[in-house]
């Protein structure tokens, strides 16, 4: 089959955004989402940000925009979840992220009545009811479709990086996991969720939708579920792997890092380079570690097996790329990649939170809500656990 890709300007940049929607006062999760976005009815219909429903009635998605810049992307969130606000403030109903919920059980939450989603939990039942997931999806414009596989096989050595700067599921379903992204090992349950095929060219591409529609597996491209896939009908590559970011300066950093390798990686191609990855094996292992460890993990660099700690690489490829960052005009975004490698990701500050409230897993959600207001910072929060205990 012909599966055509779009005309995209290079390194124009898009974001999507899953929320959740609880309780202001219990941190429950609500399956308020039909109802927050009939208040909101046809006022976005004009602006560039859109706001829909997702496979939960507990959850809205923002998305922004085609952005030349990560900072207008950005700022579509930003009045997309000040529209949101004009309907979720006056019913008690608080936004928040993360790549799970603390304490949320899957059997108290409702499916968003559209047949594409009860189809999904009817074909993967139990793995399906439990996608009690967020996250976020970063958009870059690729402007030949002879880079999108390149690109993306050289973007799966950096796939823990992302993960373990995003991690911010530590809790499932009320208990600590060990984990610092549950959420990436859960999603990958779904059929053709998972890591990216290896494949050489867009031709191969074609050929692995022929074979997968043919057989029934799916009906079309929109369902390939990969952590970093090609989007077709937008002209882009999407990077799927992160958990929800819990800020949006933090969701800005890591778009600012999927344009800037993206951009960096086609240059690459441009100079006449060759654009070159690890064995598969080698990926899914680094995808597990970065899983389990976040930002404390080690993962292997190179086809040689190099194995450094993630948080030097990461500071070592920001280095590298930090001027591309400046063209591309994203680097007050980028620079806060440093903020979370000095201070830690969320699973780190939701584990401190859980911690001081002696496991009381509302408090970590109403922490989050904090953070997602911009409010009391985490040092406060602790402050003010110590002196109510």
């Amino acid at each position: 089959m012909t599966e055509p890709f779009a005309r995209s300007a290079r390194s124009t940049v898009g974001i999507e955004w899953e929320l959740m929607l609880a309780d202001g006062e219990t941190g429950d999760l609500v399956p308020r989402a039909p109802e927050v976005l009939d208040a909101l009815g046809e006022d976005a219909a004009l602006e560039r940000y859109t706001i829909t429903q997702e496979l939960l009635t507990n959850t809205i998605e923002l998305t922004s925009g085609i952005g030349d810049t990560v900072a207008a992307a950005v700022d579509d969130i930003g009045d997309a979840i000040a529209a949101v606000r004009t309907a979720t403030d006056p019913r008690g109903i608080e936004l928040l992220c993360a790549g799970s919920h603390p304490f949320a059980q899957w059997y108290n939450q409702e499916v968003t009545d559209k047949t594409r989603y009860h189809s999904l939990i009817e074909r993967t039942q139990w793995w399906g009811r439990n996608m009690m997931i967020w996250g976020i999806h970063v958009h870059v414009g690729v402007e030949d479709v002879a880079k999108v596989f390149p690109i993306i096989n050289a973007l799966t050595v950096y796939l823990p990086h992302l993960q373990a700067l995003s991690a911010s599921s530590p809790f499932w379903a009320g208990e600590r996991t060990g984990y610092a992204s549950n959420r990436a090992l859960v999603f990958q349950q779904l059929p053709t969720a998972g890591l990216p095929w290896p494949l050489p060219d867009w031709a191969a591409f074609e050929h692995y939708l022929d074979d997968m529609i043919s057989t029934g597996v799916m009906e079309d491209a929109t369902e390939v579920r990969w952590d970093i896939r090609p989007a077709p009908r937008w002209g882009t590559i999407e990077v799927r792997a992160c958990d929800g970011m819990s800020t949006l300066p933090e969701l800005a950093a890591v778009a600012a890092f999927v344009q800037v390798m993206v951009e960096h990686f086609s240059r690459v191609l441009d100079a006449g380079g060759e654009l070159t990855g690890i064995q598969p094996w080698f990926v899914r292992e680094n995808k597990w570690r970065a899983a389990r460890y976040g930002l404390d993990a080690r993962v292997i660099v190179d086809r040689e097996g190099t194995q450094v700690p993630v948080r030097d690489h990461l500071a070592a490829t920001l280095d590298e790329v930090a001027e591309i960052a400046v063209e591309l005009k994203c680097a007050r975004e980028f620079a806060g990649l440093e903020r979370i490698l000095a201070g830690g990701a969320s699973y780190a500050r939701q584990l401190l939170v859980a911690e001081a409230a002696g496991g009381d897993l509302r408090e970590v959600v109403h922490h989050l809500i904090r953070e997602f207001r911009a409010g009391p910072t985490l040092r406060e929060h602790l402050a003010s656990l110590s002196v109510g205990g």
